[in-house]
């Protein structure tokens, strides 16, 4: 936290507190000019307005509330200050995974009490929830997917982690791919998508190939071609034309367009010749493709989620395209 902002979290606190005492005070005193319990010489409907003082039990727990909060600033601290127990939310100032596991090993070892309150709520969960991860990942995934329970907790996970980018149903958006679907870039088998999800994607990526084909021309050409595949209507003569153009295409996608898993290569090339678009399956989505190109990336989740939870997840992806 800067300068700056420290100093506003005290200010803004401290005022507070400091504020409230002083109403509290003022409330305290008799400023309506008349005796305690005489009247405050008007009615309204038949209730006169007397010059009642605030109830003592509430005066008195309005205060040892103030003095509370005081003595928590004291014990926890306030801002940049770590208090007298040198508590912390959380690692500060880290960038990456690395640094926060450098980091937690690094308070852990000077203090074994565990102050920080990030890290304590992980050690805690891992003393609870460890052995039934480790039991999962002792079982096989095709396993764990016939396990409604585990199921359950593959759903959780991938909600929490995964579903940013695939969606809550796993059914994908623009750019990330559908996993309930049997359409699989880098194969669909349980050891595949664990490895995916361990280790990430890095797509080879497809190059920009309108200067290679012909310009906008080639680009229309290669693109009917390519909706051609799918069994859809298009110009035949543009058609023909882009199947010339195809050859350039199929070192990575096929001959026949298939896709680099129907090649025995798990490189990330899609098939083309079905109905199932990464981004986009119109002549604008798919003339920009070969266009531009397009590149993919999944980061690994292995050091994030380790590999007990991505078993897990992995049993969970699996299921949604067995059904």
């Amino acid at each position: 936290m800067s300068s700056f902002w420290n100093i506003w979290v005290w200010v803004l606190t401290l005022g507070s507190l400091v504020g409230c005492f002083l109403i509290l005070r003022m409330c305290l005193k008799n400023f309506a000019g008349v005796e305690e319990g005489e009247s405050m010489g008007h009615t309204f409907d038949g209730i006169e307005e007397l010059n009642n003082p605030l109830p003592k039990w509430w005066s008195t727990f309005f205060l040892l509330t103030i003095v509370w909060a005081f003595g928590y600033i004291a014990l926890y601290g306030l801002g940049n200050w770590t208090g007298l127990l040198g508590w912390k939310s959380s690692n500060q100032g880290i960038l990456n995974i690395a640094e926060s596991k450098a980091k937690t090993a690094e308070y852990l070892k000077e203090n074994s009490g565990v102050l920080v309150q990030y890290d304590r709520e992980v050690a805690q969960a891992d003393a609870k929830y460890g052995p039934i991860f480790d039991a999962y990942a002792a079982r096989s995934i095709e396993d764990l997917a016939t396990d409604a329970e585990a199921l359950k907790v593959g759903q959780r996970l991938f909600i929490q982690n995964c579903s940013q980018c695939h969606g809550s149903d796993a059914r994908g958006t623009t750019g990330f791919p559908n996993l309930a679907d049997k359409d699989w870039l880098y194969g669909g088998s349980p050891e595949q998508i664990k490895e995916t999800i361990m280790n990430g994607r890095k797509a080879v990526g497809m190059m920009a190939w309108a200067g290679a084909i012909g310009g906008e021309q080639g680009v229309k050409e290669v693109a009917a071609y390519v909706i051609s595949l799918s069994g859809r209507s298009i110009n035949a003569d543009l058609a023909k034309a882009g199947k010339a153009k195809f050859g350039i295409c199929a070192g990575c996608h096929g001959p026949d367009g298939q896709g680099s898993l129907a090649m025995g290569t798990p490189m990330g090339a899609p098939n083309l010749s079905d109905n199932t678009w990464l981004y986009g399956g119109s002549q604008r989505a798919i003339e920009e493709s070969i266009r531009n190109g397009r590149a993919g990336v999944m980061p690994p989740w292995k050091a994030i989620l380790g590999e007990e939870k991505v078993h897990v997840i992995s049993a969970y992806v699996y299921s949604l395209s067995q059904d």
